[in-house]
């Protein structure tokens, strides 16, 4: 088995459900279709650096779509495993406290919302880990595209307002009260207001 294990984390392309914020801009199906985009993208990058490093790739979905619906869409070379309920904190938390329960010894965790982020610089984040417990990819929009961990640290998911311009604030805050010295990876662009959709790169 791999020591390293990527986590991705999304759902299921179904109009109305997923980037709601855009849909004033897209429509519904046309959201849709930009997050269908957008989580095949996310998948391609993971799956170029598999070739490369033995990595283990797991998908993270939420419940209103089914295991069959996901392997339909993206294939059955990755696990999958259904996202519980809670908070995206407690979500993550669970995630990380499954891998590592599993035997790896570092793990990234990602969203789809990011079209800049790829091979390299999850590559990046894999190697970071090898000298640091926490590695951050921050976002310009106050939160964080990429979590990377050795173990798993519960404090770093809670009493966090997420889904707000503080989150990365905030896990920095957290980070310094446990001693940690985080690594940060570039800041990117995630794309979930219609002002996002001028990035360069959102029709790839």
């Amino acid at each position: 088995m791999s020591k390293d294990c990527l986590i991705i984390f999304t759902r299921y392309p179904q109009p109305g459900k997923v980037k709601t914020r855009l849909i004033p801009a897209l429509g519904a199906a046309g959201a849709a279709a930009l997050h269908q985009r957008m989580v095949e993208h996310t998948l391609a990058q993971a799956r170029a650096l598999r070739q490369t490093r033995a990595l283990s790739i797991e998908v993270w979905f939420t419940s209103s779509s089914t295991l069959a619906q996901m392997q339909e869409w993206l294939g059955t070379d990755v696990d999958y495993c259904v996202q519980p309920e809670g908070n995206l904190g407690d979500r993550m938390a669970s995630a990380f406290k499954s891998v590592f329960s599993k035997g790896y010894t570092s793990a990234l965790i990602v969203g789809t919302d990011c079209p800049d982020l790829n091979a390299a610089l999850l590559a990046q984040g894999f190697s970071a880990l090898a000298q640091n417990e926490l590695v951050l990819g921050p976002a310009i929009d106050g939160g964080y595209y990429l979590m990377g961990l050795q173990r798993l640290i519960p404090e770093l998911f809670v009493d966090i307002a997420w889904s707000t311009a503080e989150v990365l604030a905030q896990t920095l805050a957290i980070a310094q009260q446990l001693k940690l010295t985080p690594l940060l990876l570039p800041y990117l662009t995630d794309i979930d207001v219609p002002q996002d959709l001028e990035h360069p790169l959102i029709k790839f």
